[in-house]
């Protein structure tokens, strides 16, 4: 019984991205769409998205890789800390709308399930390779009914395969760089897009310059990554600098043509600052309402006067259940205990890519994963969407001790695998060759869930 469950989920867990890449765009359907109510049903994807987090923990019992078991303490921590915050959201809600503020909050604060199946590297290389192979073409007709703004949403899988551009074949890398480019240059306004596809080019030079760089550099990289947001947040709060108003130490103006909410196109400065007042928002509901420690839980969000005065007509409070910085929404719904947690994920995540690994293509992962953490401070916004599903992803490969030991050969053939079914094949004989294996084995259910 149980090897049938195990190919059922195996089967089944391929396809969860798609349906997280669907959900992350429906929020952003042109005006006009066809049953978009239909399509965009809260109860509907709140069924769909349990269904979701039930199959990852279930599928940690087949794949997660138990020589992680020791690093994966934080993560437990992390979760249990935030079941916590979900049950006493369960007392502190009051009216309907704290109910469903609870409902889809607790939804991602649990997503850091799926860490531990992303372990297994070839959980990680079925769900891409399915996304290659059915997410890109229905992008095609996705892409018809969403705002162009909302491309790098759906697509936001590529930006981690950029990592492994070196590995990949010539029209390996000319897919991803078509797609790429036009994610950033088809609305140079959606500012997250053009970063979150931008820096992992960026990241690249790290492999270029990789005779160069030594770990010592790399460490130190990372550490900066880490460090940044602490000493910006200091000064913005002491009132030295504030890094959102960059645009004050600068002669003019950066416009680009972008889509709005209603679909027009308008032009805006890319450099204006939209973070400044969140973060006084939030620090002082904090403070004034004393929950700074241990957060309002997942059921309640912060005071704004801002958006207060819109939320105010359907909950009747001046209160917003979140908002766009993902390390804001955090610390309100679980406090300092919930954002320290948070981090203590990030940071010993990317210290074992970094430091414990033998492929370069783990450590730039770990840099990689040490800006997310940084960019919380801006945006990657925890939400059940396929954005956040991937970060979670990530920081599981950087955990996962078989991806960490695989040498650069080894990786190429893993990473050309999800376009490939080829180098699946070679890579599985090479895994009977080297571990005298005589086991036939088609799908990541077959895969022994530890290489040692």
């Amino acid at each position: 019984m149980n090897t049938v469950n195990k190919q059922i989920i195996s089967h089944i867990i391929p396809v969860t991205i798609i349906l997280f890449a669907i959900n992350s765009v429906l929020p952003f359907m042109k005006p006009g769409v066809p049953m978009a109510a239909l399509l965009n049903n809260t109860t509907v994807w709140w069924a769909i998205s349990f269904l979701i987090l039930a199959l990852f923990l279930l599928s940690k019992r087949y794949f997660f890789d138990k020589r992680n078991e020791e690093n994966m303490l934080i993560v437990w921590i992390y979760l249990l800390w935030n079941l916590v915050c979900i049950i006493r959201g369960i007392f502190a809600a009051e009216i309907y709308w704290d109910w469903k503020g609870l409902i889809g909050n607790a939804m991602a604060l649990l997503l850091p399930v799926v860490i531990f199946s992303s372990t297994n590297k070839m959980v990680v290389q079925s769900l891409l390779s399915f996304f290659i192979k059915y997410g890109l073409p229905l992008f095609l007709i996705v892409a018809l009914i969403i705002r162009m703004d909302a491309f790098g949403f759906y697509l936001i899988p590529i930006s981690f395969l950029v990592l492994f551009f070196p590995a990949l074949t010539k029209r390996q890398k000319i897919l991803l760089l078509f797609i790429s480019l036009t994610v950033m240059l088809v609305d140079l306004n959606a500012r997250s897009n053009v970063i979150k596809f931008g820096v992992p080019f960026f990241v690249l030079l790290l492999y270029y310059f990789r005779k160069r760089i030594s770990l010592k550099m790399m460490e130190g990289a990372r550490l900066t990554l880490f460090i940044l947001p602490l000493l910006f947040f200091v000064l913005g709060v002491t009132g030295t600098f504030n890094i959102f108003h960059i645009q004050d130490y600068m002669k003019g103006e950066i416009h680009a043509s972008g889509v709005g909410g209603d679909g027009q196109v308008v032009e805006q400065n890319v450099m204006e600052d939209t973070r400044t007042f969140l973060y006084e928002e939030v620090l002082e509901s904090a403070v004034n309402n004393d929950y700074w420690l241990l957060g309002r839980t997942p059921a309640r969000g912060n005071d704004s006067y801002t958006f207060g005065m819109r939320e105010a007509e359907l909950t009747g409070r001046y209160e917003r259940l979140s908002n766009e910085i993902g390390l804001a929404n955090v610390f309100t719904w679980t406090g300092i205990v919930g954002v320290i947690l948070y981090s203590l994920i990030f940071f010993r995540s990317s210290f074992l890519a970094v430091n414990r690994s033998r492929n370069i293509y783990a450590k730039m992962l770990g840099i990689y994963v040490a800006f997310r953490w940084l960019y919380s401070w801006i945006e990657d916004v925890n939400e059940f969407s396929l954005n956040y599903f991937m970060l979670m992803m990530m920081i599981g490969l950087c955990f996962s001790e078989s991806f960490r030991s695989m040498s650069n050969k080894d990786v190429i053939i893993w990473v050309r695998g999800i376009f490939d079914v080829r180098y699946v094949r070679l890579q599985q004989y090479i895994y009977k060759k080297n571990r005298y294996e005589k086991t036939e084995y088609s799908s990541i259910a077959n895969v022994p869930q530890q290489e040692g």
